[in-house]
């Protein structure tokens, strides 16, 4: 699995980011099938952003084109700062199991 970190340096209100984010909740949505597996937005004093768990870095590299960073830096003004992260254990408290990916 990859986990991949996407930081906007930019600064929202909390109702102005919500309905930024549900808003393009629907884009990633439409990935279902197509190795991403989950997102969380991130709101924080650096910014906000994404982070995403991807079935693969080739799905992840898939996504994360030249054209989408220049989209992003156009809507956002800023460059986008996308990192990739293997992840070799995951400890999930809510099943109570500790996962090894293979």
């Amino acid at each position: 699995m990859i986990i991949v970190v996407v930081q906007i340096p930019i600064k929202r209100s909390r109702e102005a980011a919500i309905a930024n984010q549900t808003e393009s909740a629907k884009t990633f949505r439409a990935l279902a099938g197509k190795g991403l597996l989950r997102k969380d937005y991130i709101n924080g004093e650096a910014g906000g952003g994404g982070i995403y768990y991807w079935e693969s870095r080739e799905a992840a590299e898939a996504w994360y084109t030249p054209e989408l960073r220049r989209k992003m830096k156009e809507k956002f003004g800023v460059e986008p700062v996308i990192t990739y992260y293997e992840t070799y254990v995951r400890v999930d408290n809510e099943a109570g199991e500790i996962i090894v990916h293979k």
